[in-house]
């Protein structure tokens, strides 16, 4: 989730970089969403748009939009991993069981729609976790109940060439620390790398890196507050890493070379970064 203060101005974001941006959706608890739809995974560009609307966090009950005004009022950039659920009541027990959550699940549906401008029902269970001292990320499992109506490659074939996501990065001052809620979240055996440490999920690399080991593999200066721990990168891989570039900066997107990889830093992507890369053979 990449949560705005300007969803409509974050779209135009992302337009820009070359992804396939859908309308905007509205949310009954007051925030508004527009969906960026990869192969293998979706951002949800978020903002809070109704706030009378909000309601507040209550006993087993974490509140979408509280968090996310909260979070707008400190920054913008990513703020929420949800990973996919087959049962999200089952992963709320197991969160429970492991000391990462302790709350009801929650559920909501609404109607969506398809290119040809036919609606559709959407519906969604989330179980929430989150990590001890990290006011700025939260975490879910989301289980989609009509994943067919929601899955679309006519929203996946974007002008930039990007094609799936292969991984994300956090950073924490101490990424060791965070290996018992990793494995408890992702299901996973952790595993160390230089800096930090990374889940290897079915659908792709969860890492944990010091904020140095940021900085020299992608070239990013970010900063990690106390022992808690934020979400910083989202990794695209592209058909064409020319290309890519090429079509970025014809449309004044900042985005610059680091390495064999293409890097739009928070400052440019609103609160947070964009790796582009090349898809292996």
């Amino acid at each position: 989730m990449h949560a705005v203060r300007d969803v409509d101005a974050a779209a135009e974001f992302y337009l820009r970089a070359g992804f396939i941006v859908s309308g905007r959706n509205r949310h009954p608890w007051g925030t508004h969403n527009r969906i960026v739809q990869l192969k293998n995974c979706y951002i949800e560009i978020l903002e809070v748009a109704e706030p009378d609307k909000i309601v507040p966090h209550g006993p087993r009950f974490f509140s979408f939009g509280a968090f996310s005004q909260e979070f707008l009022a400190r920054h913008e950039g990513f703020s929420m991993l949800l990973l996919n659920s087959r049962d999200a009541k089952a992963d709320a027990r197991a969160f429970e069981a492991s000391g990462i959550g302790a709350f009801d699940v929650f559920e909501f549906a609404r109607e969506g729609k398809r290119p040809d401008g036919s609606t559709v029902k959407l519906a969604f269970s989330l179980a929430f976790a989150a990590v001890p001292n990290s006011p700025d990320l939260r975490f879910a499992a989301c289980q989609h109940h009509y994943p067919e109506n929601f899955w679309n490659p006519a929203f996946q074939a974007h002008a930039n060439g990007a094609q799936r996501v292969p991984g994300i990065v956090l950073i924490a001052n101490h990424p060791a620390r965070h290996w018992d809620f990793l494995k408890a979240y992702t299901g996973d055996e952790a595993d160390s790398l230089v800096g930090g440490i990374v889940a290897l999920t079915k659908n792709g690399e969860i890492e944990v890196l010091e904020p140095s080991a940021l900085r020299d593999r992608f070239g990013v200066s970010v900063t990690a507050e106390g022992e808690g721990i934020t979400l910083s990168a989202m990794r695209f891989t592209v058909a064409d890493l020319a290309e890519t570039e090429a079509l970025h900066r014809r449309n004044g997107v900042a985005v610059r070379r680091h390495g064999e990889r293409l890097i739009v830093p928070p400052d440019v992507a609103f609160g947070a970064t964009l790796i582009f890369e090349a898809a292996k053979p």
